[in-house]
C-alpha cells in the first residue's frame, strides 16, 4: 500500500469546512470534491498512490488552507485490496499507465466542460499519482498552472523526454523525493529527473531525508501551490 494519509482530519469535519457546492458530474473516474464557500475557480486535482483512494487526501484542504481553492480527488480505476490502483505492478505496468493517461485526458475534458480553466489547475500526485503527473502532465498541451509530484518516478523517462509538450516546458514543476524511500528508490528518480531537466522540462527537484510519504516537504508543497495558483494568503 502506498498512501499519504495524514493524522486526522475526520471526513465530517472536512465537509463542514469545505461543503460540497454543486459537485461536478464526472463520468470518467469516481471523484470526491471539496469546494470552499467562496470558490475562485482555482483547483487542485489530486492523484493518490497504489492501494489508497481519494479519501487518503481529504486532509489536504484543511491542512493547506489555500483561500478559495477547490479540490478534486480522483479514484484510480482498478480495485486494489481496500483501495485502488492506476496500473499493475511492474513489470506489467505499461498498459495500465497508458490506459490511465487516457483516463486523465477524459477527466480534464470533463473538468473544462464545467468551466474550470486549465490555467487555474494544479495537478498533484503521490507515488503512482506522481508517475501519472509526470507521464501525463509532461505530454499534455493544456496550459496547466503547474504540476507537483511526490515520491514517484517515470515509467519511461527516455520516451517521455522525447515527447515533452511545449506547454509542459513552460509551466512550473515541483518533484519531491526522500533519500530513505524504500518503495521507490531515490537514485532512480533523481537520475530520471535530471534526464527530463536536460530535455527541457523545468523540474524543481527537491530532496528530503524522509521515507515514502509526505512529511518534511509539506511546507514547500504549500508554497508551490500558492505560487502556481497565484494566490494571496
Amino acid at each position: 500500500t502506498q498512501n499519504a494519509r495524514m493524522p486526522a482530519v475526520h471526513f465530517d469535519s472536512f465537509l463542514a469546512q469545505f461543503p460540497p457546492r454543486g459537485p461536478m458530474n464526472i463520468q470518467s473516474l469516481r471523484c470526491d470534491f471539496a469546494t470552499p464557500t467562496d470558490p475562485t475557480g482555482k483547483t487542485v486535482v489530486v492523484l493518490h498512490g497504489r492501494g489508497d483512494s481519494a479519501a487518503g487526501f481529504h486532509w489536504m484542504p484543511e491542512f493547506m488552507k489555500l483561500p478559495g481553492v477547490s479540490y478534486l480527488f480522483a479514484n484510480a480505476p482498478d480495485p486494489w485490496f481496500e483501495g485502488f490502483s492506476w496500473y499493475d505492478m511492474p513489470p506489467n505496468h505499461g498498459p495500465g499507465v497508458v490506459r490511465s493517461r487516457a483516463c486523465l485526458d477524459d477527466l480534464f475534458a470533463e473538468i473544462q466542460a464545467h468551466g474550470i480553466r486549465p490555467q487555474d489547475i494544479v495537478l498533484f500526485g503521490f507515488s503512482q499519482g506522481c508517475l501519472l503527473t509526470l507521464e501525463w502532465g509532461a505530454r499534455t498541451e493544456l496550459p496547466l498552472a503547474g504540476c507537483i509530484g511526490v515520491s514517484g518516478y517515470c515509467y519511461d523517462a527516455d520516451a517521455l523526454a522525447g515527447e515533452l509538450s511545449d506547454a509542459a516546458r513552460t509551466r512550473p514543476w515541483l518533484i519531491t523525493h526522500g533519500t530513505q524511500d524504500d518503495v521507490v528508490p531515490y537514485d532512480r528518480t533523481a537520475h530520471q529527473m535530471q534526464r527530463l531537466i536536460d530535455a527541457g522540462l523545468p523540474v524543481d527537484f527537491r530532496t528530503y531525508r524522509k521515507p515514502h510519504t509526505i512529511s518534511f516537504d509539506l511546507r514547500d508543497i504549500r508554497a508551490a501551490f500558492i505560487q502556481m495558483l497565484d494566490l494571496e494568503t
